[in-house]
């Protein structure tokens, strides 16, 4: 009898590193992706375009997603051709065209402003989810929403002073759409999660979005354009490893020991983490403004969270 006790408070502390190394791993993957833009921006200045520098991003990035694939895929069944059709749209809708449309518009907006855009993404799912399910969205959802988008639209009417003319606006449009494009994957990929798994199935989505990159690489331009400057490589080897297969590998990680919800909740420290790096690494401004926007968006996607849960 005296042995029960402390039979069951030994499982206690492996429980408590677990919870701790998955807050870890979440962290490291939020500033990780939120390092893209930055390293995007960085590559900008040496006078590299979109169409190369997100090939360049994906042909460094493609091994790590191959493999991801065939270890999520070991011991299971091949993938049958309708498996193969959604793996391809999925790849097409969340992966190739949100980061072509990513790269282009980072070429107009500040990373800050790409940052609080591509948070706006579950709002853009819930939408989806009422207008094409018919799901219900409740007063305090529509609320959460109109305070994150007020913070966006605060922040880009401040760079829009800044910088007038429609440069500002279309650079914003095109990252707007970006997060739209991976919010349908996002959307229409819980059937294929569920039956292939969230490692397989972005492993292989992932690698075809390599495929299409290279192949408009390819179509687009001509082989000499991938001649660029060393520290262009340099730095898409970079957003290959640190900011895209690690960050993944990572977040999953953080989902199997703590969960989606606090792993998304560790999230709200991308926008933050990119701002800091905009301003140390690229020089962008520091403004009160800034810090409005930015706090309006992170409060209203937390409270969106929330209420989201209250709701089921």
């Amino acid at each position: 009898m005296t042995n029960r006790p402390t039979a069951q408070a030994a499982p206690a502390p492996a429980a408590s590193k677990s919870i701790a190394a998955g807050l870890g791993m979440a962290i490291g993957g939020a500033i990780a992706f939120s390092g893209k833009a930055i390293i995007v921006k960085l590559a900008y200045r040496y006078g590299v375009d979109a169409v190369t520098l997100i090939m360049l991003r994906m042909v460094f990035a493609l091994p790590f997603f191959l493999v991801m694939a065939w270890w999520a895929g070991r011991g299971k069944p091949p993938l049958t051709p309708r498996d193969w059709a959604g793996v391809v749209a999925l790849g097409f809708s969340g992966y190739y065209l949100s980061s072509m449309l990513d790269f282009a518009g980072l070429q107009y907006i500040s990373a800050s402003l790409e940052r609080l855009i591509l948070y706006l993404g579950p709002t853009l799912v819930l939408l989806l989810n009422w207008r094409v399910k018919g799901q219900p969205v409740s007063r305090a959802q529509w609320v959460a929403m109109a305070v994150s988008y007020a913070g966006a639209l605060l922040v880009f009417g401040v760079e829009l002073r800044v910088a007038p003319g429609g440069a500002t606006a279309w650079g914003a449009l095109l990252v707007f759409m970006s997060t739209f494009s991976y919010s349908l994957y996002l959307f229409y990929s819980g059937e294929f999660v569920q039956r292939l798994g969230a490692l397989r199935l972005g492993g292989w989505a992932t690698a075809v979005a390599c495929a299409f990159c290279i192949a408009q690489f390819l179509l687009l331009r001509p082989m000499s354009a991938a001649h660029v400057a060393p520290q262009v490589l340099w730095l898409s080897v970079l957003n290959a490893t640190a900011c895209t297969a690690a960050p993944v590998l990572l977040v999953m990680m953080a989902i199997e020991r703590i969960g989606p919800v606090l792993t998304a909740q560790v999230g709200i420290l991308g926008p933050l983490a990119t701002i800091v790096m905009g301003i140390v690494l690229l020089g962008e401004p520091f403004t009160p403004w800034l810090v409005a926007g930015t706090v309006l968006v992170v409060c209203g996607i937390y409270l969106f969270s929330r209420a989201g849960r209250v709701g089921r």
